[in-house]
């Protein structure tokens, strides 16, 4: 799918079509933005329900961001709060940065649902519920003592009730759909009323119906008698005083596509793959929430892609390492708990000197932890979780789209100066989506890769030898593919010399330490310098990392309109960091950072600058919204 920025057209194969909103919404009070919140039971299809809303406002032209939130159990009992799905999604005619602080609609599918996410809805919000689900089983199930649409707890709200389920079944009922099935398209009811109330163009989500369910007439006949009931419903039901728009936003022409972090990852190691002209191996164990990736990847052989789903996940970094010595781009995937199984290759990598990219789309921790919920607490793990004096570098992503630009700069990295490189993502990014629009490909950086194809020194008698371990300007050791002619050495985790021979002089292996430990550092000559956001001549700078970025751009944004002078810097690079780091930090009298975990980059920057750093934390497995940042960076700042 692929869409022209500035219109309300889309294209889809070779077709194009001109979608039915302007038509219908020519009188229709306009605003700048809305936030809606998905809700219902894991089975009621809500990511589904709002991924499809978010896909018409985006063919709209609307720029958006969302939140995905899925219960930790595989199958919670239904009904319950431990049971709610959700999904939230912030869309605007202008640029945004987060799905936004509190949505001021919820769509809630039952009495779990409303229980769960009325809290986070915004004062006189409007509910949109089903109210065949709010029986007395289910509103038990919630503990509810009374039915909230009877008594007068929700008078604060505008309340939306439809009797979902039934009118679903009832728009079924002629189509030889049983009753049962009938049901399973409720979602698209809710949605049809949604995408009514806030004029969605309809035919998209027509579209994805028949190509999602291609062969299966009756689930296309169904969805489509729910979605057009529930369009039927939101019209004639005396809400056109709620209806409301949001004009498409004024993007940069080009061509767009909506995108999550994990899909966008997955490009950018394709693309780096492409421009170092080498093929890609990933070799992967499935855990949530990185198994996207693995799923991605597979469909890409064309690229020169291979994949392996491992047996666990020290067989995926094994398979991985192998793959790069053999001269491919070695790709493993995993969450926390993984990259800690996968630590001892990973120090293997390290002497080997090998190039390799650890994926780590985190989540919240320790141990299983909260497997579906998003977290930044893997940070010192990536730094130091190797037993020996093992540095690599260590890099972050920070919006949906930038996964695909930080990918392609860990392959970078990792081909260019023969080392493992640590990718960090997480959980809030890899299921987040936003509007991307699609780079030319004679923007990607260029990747240098060299073989080594002969002898590369001349020893003292002047006769030409091979030293595996003999490096460049930048410490770089060569990249040989094995069956080179005259070219063999050995490989191992033990320590080894200049030849590659085994050694164990003890100058030689602080020698080894620190020459490794070197060569990462220099990486810094070939990252650009920071530049700061906000104001030039603040006292004041907000330092953060990974998917922090949008709350905190937005949260700078609203202090500095108040009037108070703010600087603002965004890492990527978090081992080495950018050359001109230390002296910025310096530079302040206050440094704030907000993190999701108790502080780990504070902690690391008051050790190597000596910065009194302050820190914000989060650790809720929910990502910051900008209205509590500006709260904390302003009590931050007074106190």
């Amino acid at each position: 799918m692929v869409i022209r920025s500035n219109d309300a057209e889309y294209v889809e194969g070779k077709e194009t079509v001109v979608t039915d909103t302007e038509e219908r919404t020519s009188e229709i009070p306009e605003v700048e933005r809305i936030i809606v919140r998905f809700a219902g039971d894991s089975g009621d299809g809500m990511q589904l329900t709002g991924d499809r809303f978010t896909a018409a406002s985006a063919l709209f032209g609307n720029d958006l961001a969302t939140l995905p939130e899925y219960p930790a159990e595989i199958r919670a009992p239904a009904g319950t709060l431990a049971g709610v799905s959700a999904f939230q999604v912030h869309i605007a005619d202008h640029d945004i940065n987060t799905p936004g602080d509190s949505p001021g609609v919820l769509v809630a599918m039952n009495p779990a649902a409303l229980k769960a996410d009325l809290p986070k809805v915004v004062e006189h919000g409007t509910l949109i519920i089903n109210s065949d689900a709010f029986d007395e089983r289910n509103l038990h199930k919630a503990g509810y003592e009374s039915n909230p649409l009877e008594d007068d707890s929700l008078a604060g709200y505008q309340v939306i009730s439809a009797p979902m389920t039934s009118l679903t079944k009832e728009a079924c009922k002629d189509l030889g759909v049983k009753p049962r099935d009938a049901e399973r398209s409720k979602n698209f009811f809710a949605l049809g009323m949604v995408s009514w109330l806030y004029s969605r163009p309809t035919r998209p989500t027509h579209d994805w119906i028949e190509e999602k369910f291609k062969g299966k007439d009756l689930v296309i006949a169904a969805n489509l008698a729910a979605f057009k009931a529930g369009d039927v419903y939101a019209e004639n039901a005396d809400l056109w005083a709620s209806r409301r728009i949001v004009r498409p936003a004024h993007l940069a022409p080009g061509t767009y596509t909506n995108i999550n972090g994990n899909t966008a990852l997955s490009w950018g190691l394709i693309a780096g793959s492409r421009q170092a002209g080498i093929p890609l191996f990933l070799g992967s164990y499935p855990i949530t929430p990185a198994s996207d990736i693995l799923h991605e990847l597979a469909k890409h052989r064309n690229f020169g892609v291979r994949t392996f789903q491992a047996e666990d996940e020290i067989a995926a970094v094994g398979s991985a390492l192998g793959a790069s010595y053999g001269g491919h781009i070695g790709v493993t995937t995993t969450s926390g708990p993984g990259l800690a199984l996968k630590s001892e290759t990973i120090g293997l990598a390290v002497s080997l000197e090998l190039p390799l990219v650890i994926v780590d789309v985190q989540r919240g921790g320790p141990s299983t932890g909260l497997p579906t919920k998003t977290e930044a607490s893997d940070l010192m793990i990536a730094l130091y979780g190797r037993h020996g004096e093992a540095p690599l570098p260590v890099i972050s992503s920070s919006t949906p789209a930038d996964c695909f630009f930080a990918a392609i700069e860990a392959v970078r990295i990792a081909v260019e100066y023969r080392t493992p490189v640590i990718l960090l993502s997480d959980g809030y990014l890899g299921n987040g989506t936003e509007p991307w629009r699609l780079p030319s490909i004679n923007d990607l950086p260029e990747i240098k890769v060299n073989y080594l194809t002969g002898p590369n020194h001349v020893d003292a008698e002047g006769a030409d030898e091979f030293l595996p371990y003999l490096r460049d300007e930048t410490l770089t050791r060569p990249w040989i593919l094995p069956g080179t002619p005259g070219l063999a050495h050995r490989i191992g985790g033990i320590e080894k010399d200049e030849t590659g021979n085994i050694s164990y002089v003890p100058a030689n292996h602080e020698h080894m330490v620190r020459t490794r430990a070197e060569h990462i550092a220099r990486i810094a000559d070939s990252i650009p310098p920071i530049v700061p956001a906000g104001d030039a001549d603040a006292d004041v700078v907000v330092l953060g990392w990974g998917s922090t970025r949008g709350a905190i751009t937005a949260a700078v944004g609203r202090i500095r309109k108040k009037g108070r002078k703010l600087a603002r810097i965004h890492l990527r690079h978090i081992n080495p960091f950018p050359p001109n780091f230390g002296d910025l930090l310096r530079g302040y009298e206050t440094v704030i950072v907000p993190e999701m975990n108790m502080g780990q980059l504070a902690h690391e920057i008051r050790a190597d600058f000596l910065v009194d750093a302050r820190s914000i934390t989060k650790i809720m497995g929910q990502p910051f919204t900008p209205a509590e940042l500006v709260e904390r960076i302003e009590e931050t700042i007074d106190a």
